[in-house]
């Protein structure tokens, strides 16, 4: 008689919720689909995308089993959806390039869902009896703005050094109309120069056709940075309000608080936050 083989311990993990587990088996569908379609068509670029995307989708659960925490259902479908927005839609689907503020809105919610990542790492540890220290909901919400920015400046930090490394453009380029440089001060004399009305760019003899010069990622970065800012500064204060006032219903941040399995939690009362 045939023994039925048992499902691994991050199968068994990830099913443990069902809204999350059909969108996780949906979206993985998805992506073998993609899988063996670039294989056919030997992209390997898009198959390595595309392994790399199934390897990423077991994080969750991963962490979950590793560091024996349970993740809201709302925040692993976001982490899931996110993850196929950047490297099936963004990448292979070429959204990036086809619609308009795709990278935008994904550096925007990048920046929301690591505040509520970062607010929740510090929520657990003032909530968990065996640490000693408090922070008041200020602190944490600097916290968590802090960890957010930290990991939406090294992610720009890595689309640089691709760029610089293996020639890729992660970081796009911008048709602009006007420069100023110093470079341009015939007197060296650390004065901006301005060039106005800028059409068209000639680059060794050839002209580029882009009907204005061309920002080599410059503008793209500091636009993901403020928009993960932004991000960052919609949960976090939402993550203040929440701790000022616990105990009241707030859906939004809630969804992103992370518990600790069969552990108790001591309260804060009001001297705890201060």
């Amino acid at each position: 008689m045939k023994m039925k083989k048992k499902p691994s311990p991050l199968v068994e993990q990830i099913k443990k919720d069902k809204a999350a587990f059909t969108v996780y088996i949906v979206l993985r569908l998805i992506v073998l689909v993609s899988l063996v379609f670039s294989i056919l068509r030997g992209n390997i670029e898009n198959a390595v995308l595309c392994f790399a995307t199934l390897i990423l989708f077991l994080v969750p659960a991963f962490l979950e089993r590793k560091l024996k925490v349970t993740l809201p259902t709302v925040l692993e479908i976001i982490i899931f959806c996110f993850i196929f927005a950047h490297t099936i839609l963004g990448e292979i689907g070429c959204f990036y390039v086809r619609v308009p503020g795709w990278d935008t809105m994904l550096h925007t919610l990048n920046g929301f869902i690591c505040a509520g990542i970062g607010f929740s790492l510090v929520d657990l540890l003032n909530r968990n009896k065996r640490f000693r220290f408090r922070l008041t909901p200020l602190y944490v919400a600097l916290v968590s703005f802090c960890f957010s920015m930290t990991v939406g400046v090294l992610w720009e930090f890595f689309e640089f050094g691709s760029d610089r490394l293996f020639s890729t453009d992660m970081q796009k380029d911008t048709v602009i109309h006007s420069i100023s440089s110093v470079m341009l001060d015939p007197t060296d004399s650390n004065i901006p120069v301005e060039v106005n009305g800028i059409t068209s760019v000639t680059v060794n003899g050839s002209e580029l056709g882009l009907g204005g010069y061309l920002d080599i990622g410059l503008i793209d970065t500091m636009k993901d940075l403020i928009v993960n800012f932004l991000g960052a500064v919609v949960f976090s204060t939402a993550g203040f309000f929440y701790l000022k006032h616990r105990g009241k219903k707030n859906r939004m941040v809630e969804n992103f608080v992370v518990k600790v399995d069969g552990e108790e939690e001591e309260p804060l009362d009001d001297s705890d936050l201060g």
